[in-house]
């Protein structure tokens, strides 16, 4: 395994990687693997020359979907083993994956999906829910990208706002949880789907996004064991098991409803707790020791 090359995924506004994500690239080279970052979308990659792709800070994939699909397909092309894998990128890429995970029985906020160009509905459904505000967002979003608020009764500024989104792209609406703003939003990370640690996100004041680029907080919490065996239910419902995951959701009488199952590029907050990035980092080579024994 000492000539094993392993590349971490990224994107140009952090070629060097995210903060968090050097951890894990520290830690697999203490394993004796050569670990790089690498520019997703850049043309001077050679793919081919890794034995292996763990995908993390590509905080731009949403702007450039179509790119990222192709570059899926083309470390398909040459048999290079992914993590997590693209089956499962591509899966979760949709945020319509939440009607699947609600069909398998893992409790979701509720998700209606807007097809684009008929973001007029918006309003009406808002309405036939009884949904006194709500939150629209694009089919494929990060970041908090196009992500809005909207209150009612919904004004010609509101509807302006989802028939704009719309006319972009699929966009999906839910009822606004208060508990964001109240409570945070937890972050239950699960390393090859054991968990791991947790994060409670915190908006900043009259923001109701809880990412970093919008002024959000991050700490470390202490979640319960029923907790995490809820949130697990989410990692059990997939047709397999991730490297990384992180299950985003809020509590609403005991129960955690999910928000988001993040299996692409999800900060995993590897620094709140210790040894957490070499746990991954022992995942990722185990999994890498296995693709080459096939």
């Amino acid at each position: 395994m000492a000539d094993a090359r392993i590349a971490l995924a990224t994107y140009s506004t952090a070629p060097t990687l995210a903060p968090d994500d050097r951890l894990l690239l520290s830690a697999i080279e203490d394993m004796g693997i050569r670990a790089e970052p690498a520019v997703w979308s850049s043309a001077d990659v050679n793919w081919s020359e890794f034995d292996g792709v763990v995908i993390r800070s590509c905080w731009d994939y949403h702007r450039a979907f179509d790119a990222f699909v192709t570059w899926l397909a083309r470390l398909d092309s040459h048999a290079i083993p992914v993590w997590n894998p693209t089956p499962l990128v591509r899966w979760n890429a949709d945020k319509r994956y939440l009607l699947d995970l609600a069909r398998r029985g893992v409790p979701t906020i509720p998700t209606i999906v807007i097809p684009r160009g008929d973001g007029r509905r918006g309003a009406s459904i808002a309405s036939a829910e009884g949904w006194s505000k709500i939150v629209v967002k694009p089919t494929v979003s990060a970041s908090g990208y196009e992500t809005h608020a909207l209150a009612a009764p919904f004004d010609a500024d509101a509807a302006d706002t989802i028939a704009r989104v719309a006319s972009m792209c699929d966009v999906l609406v839910q009822p606004f949880a208060p508990e964001v703003s109240r409570d945070g939003e937890l972050s239950l990370v699960f390393l090859g789907g054991e968990f791991s640690h947790a994060a409670r996100k915190r908006a900043a004041p009259g923001e109701f996004r809880v990412q970093v680029e919008h002024g959000g907080s991050v700490e470390p919490t202490v979640v319960s064991g029923d907790v995490v065996e809820q949130a697990s239910r989410a990692i059990a419902a997939l047709d397999e098991i991730p490297v990384y995951a992180r299950v985003d959701g809020i509590l609403r009488d005991g129960a955690l409803l999910l928000m988001e199952l993040e299996l692409i590029e999800p900060n995993l907050f590897l620094g709140l707790r210790e040894s957490a990035a070499e746990r991954l980092a022992r995942i990722v080579v185990e999994r890498l020791e296995a693709s080459r024994r096939t």
